[in-house]
């Protein structure tokens, strides 16, 4: 697991080392434990490595000494890499170490482009084949769209450059953004920016399962590959004890994540269990919860399921206090706004993680996509001819009819004209169910291949990597996605193969509490005298909120007296939202990010 970077543009001199320096120094907190950056004329190839595989060898860029002119960067782990290198091994291919990543140089050799259809894991890959005559940049991202990679092309001079995280991007110099007019829209109607699109003009993001091969002085030009083909491994819980088992090894402290749910409880479960059969130290739990007495707690379904599993179980207790500094630390390091309050509790729990000597977490992440477990599914499922727009308004951090209530005249009409994000989510939809696809195989799709990679999967990579935790996800890797797509739609709907799969490994109340989010219980916090209500006040001022020209302050100020004095969840993540949008403007507006942001 690191953090990469990079340049390629035709005819340019040698990058400015003082310039490769201060972008590696913004994503170096993901990879503190060995840099290097190299470069030639017009050409820069750099890792910030967190040792995982092989901590002692591994040294990246990878290169090797019989391929002269092909270097690679790695974000990521590989799972199969023991079984590539003894194929690639058998082909004549030389290795000086057993890190995942050295496999790369030769499968390219190999393969050419098409190496990454070879891979098994969650992956940002670069690659430079700087030989004579095949000149070019390589980029590629897991199937999943586990770990992001962020791309600036310049049209002006062909020049792409490319990072691990937005600061460290910006960092280049030549890099211009600016934010896009609808990102206000995008974060109200669905909490995130979609597609290959961030909230920045200029900057985009490589989408799930693609490959982008850049020639000199040209565009980037980006193709969805064949996904990697995984073998079937029997029933749901099968499939998963085999991922979780292969994923808890590792060459450094590896716990587990345990929200109190049924999606981290058996990932939960299941890690327990295998180190017990392997004679292992017991596994390592963490929780996250807030100082004080707050609704919605699963402090104690976290507990029950610790104690099912006899783990050493950490209940992490956080200050309320301390909010404000942790969403701007958010903000900074997600680069882009994101409204959903979890963030604060990812990054405060994957900092506890850290501080107790862990470097790899798993967590029970995808799940909800890919077996149906979200209450807008179940929603959509039973609504009438009207499900898309049921299931696209159930995404939104503010109703439509809010959001527009909230614009100016002029914002109001900017998004008719271009239209919302939501639109465009609804359209994805019906298309699908025209095309023959049911509603919950279209939602599904929809979550995996957009939603779930810009809206959870960037977040979880960004904070837990602000404290060099490599976060591991069973439920995504391709074995289960197989199986769980290869399910009939009733065993999908409502995770009712999960719950299967959890009756042996997980307490009865587990089992039997609804659904709920991990997150922070931001209505209760945004109300007179929470911790929450300075900070969003100062966010919505009036002066700001004119400066801006897209929220009327008026409108803003009676929604939040109104939630004042009669709190709610859908005003409190409305008011939430905003004040998140605004302090990333205010922190794009210099963005250029102090270099070396602490975490």
């Amino acid at each position: 697991m690191c953090r990469i970077l990079g340049s390629f543009a035709a005819g340019a001199d040698r990058p400015e080392p003082a310039q490769l320096a201060a972008v590696s120094a913004r994503q170096r907190h993901g990879g503190p434990d060995e840099h290097q950056v190299l470069s030639g004329p017009g050409w820069s190839l750099g890792c910030d490595r967190l040792a995982v595989t092989d901590p002692r060898g591994g040294r990246q860029p990878y290169r090797l000494p019989h391929l002269p002119g092909v270097l690679a960067v790695l974000n990521g782990e590989i799972y199969n890499h023991a079984e590539l290198r003894r194929a690639l091994a058998a082909r004549g291919h030389r290795f000086p170490d057993h890190c995942d990543g050295g496999v790369l140089p030769a499968l390219y050799a190999e393969y050419g482009p098409a190496f990454a259809e070879h891979l098994d894991g969650m992956f940002a890959v670069a690659l430079l084949d700087l030989r004579p005559g095949s000149t070019r940049l390589v980029l590629a991202v897991d199937d999943m769209g586990m770990k992001p990679l962020h791309l600036h092309h310049d049209p002006r001079d062909g020049s792409t450059r490319f990072a691990s995280e937005i600061p460290a991007l910006l960092a280049f110099e030549g890099v211009r953004i600016s934010p896009r007019d609808d990102a206000l829209d995008t974060v109200l109607a669905t909490r995130a920016s979609f597609s290959t699109h961030t909230a920045l003009d200029g900057i985009d993001v490589l989408p799930p399962g693609a490959t982008a091969l850049v020639r000199p002085g040209a565009a980037p030009v980006v193709r969805r590959r064949a996904p990697y083909r995984a073998k079937p491994l029997g029933d749901t819980q099968d499939v998963l004890r085999h991922e979780v088992r292969r994923l808890a090894r590792a060459d450094v402290p590896v716990c587990a994540v345990t929200s109190g749910g049924l999606d981290s409880g058996l990932v939960t479960g299941l890690a327990a269990e295998h180190a017990r059969e392997t004679d292992a130290p017991p596994l390592h739990t963490f929780h996250l919860t807030y100082r004080g007495r707050w609704p919605d707690s699963e402090a104690a379904h976290a507990r029950a399921v610790a104690r099912r599993a006899r783990t050493v179980h950490h209940e992490v207790a956080v200050d309320p206090d301390e909010l404000g500094s942790l969403l701007t630390r958010t903000v900074r390091h997600l680069g882009q706004p994101n409204a959903d309050p979890i963030t604060l509790s990812t990054y405060a729990l994957f900092r506890a993680v850290r501080e107790n000597g862990f470097t790899v977490a798993l967590t029970g992440d995808g799940a909800d996509e890919l077996f149906g477990g979200y209450d807008r599914m179940r929603a959509a499922l039973a609504a009438g001819p009207e499900w898309a727009d049921t299931y696209t308004d159930a995404l939104s951090a503010a109703p439509r009819l809010v959001r527009e209530h909230l614009y100016t005249s002029h914002y109001r009409a900017h998004i008719a004209d271009r239209g919302s994000a939501a639109d465009r989510i609804t359209q994805e939809l019906r298309s699908a169910e025209a095309a023959g696809a049911d509603r919950l195989t279209a939602m599904t799709a929809f979550e995996t291949r957009w939603r779930l990679p810009a809206y959870h999967l960037r977040r979880l990579d960004h904070l837990s990597m602000a404290w060099a935790v490599e976060a591991r996800l069973p439920f995504l890797q391709p074995s289960v996605v197989t199986h769980a797509r290869s399910l009939p739609t009733a065993a999908r709907t409502g995770k009712r193969a999960l719950y299967e799969a959890g009756a042996e490994l997980l307490p009865p109340s587990v089992l039997r509490r609804p659904k709920q989010p991990f997150t922070l219980p931001v209505a209760a916090m945004l109300s007179p005298g929470g911790p929450l209500l300075d900070l969003v006040r100062e966010m919505l001022s009036p002066a700001r909120l004119v400066l801006g020209g897209k929220i009327r302050a008026d409108r803003a100020a009676k929604l939040l007296a109104r939630h004042l004095e009669r709190p709610t969840p859908q005003a409190a993540l409305t008011l939430w939202s905003l004040a998140v949008h605004e302090l990333w403007t205010e922190v794009v507006r210099g963005m250029r990010i102090p270099v070396g942001c602490a975490a």
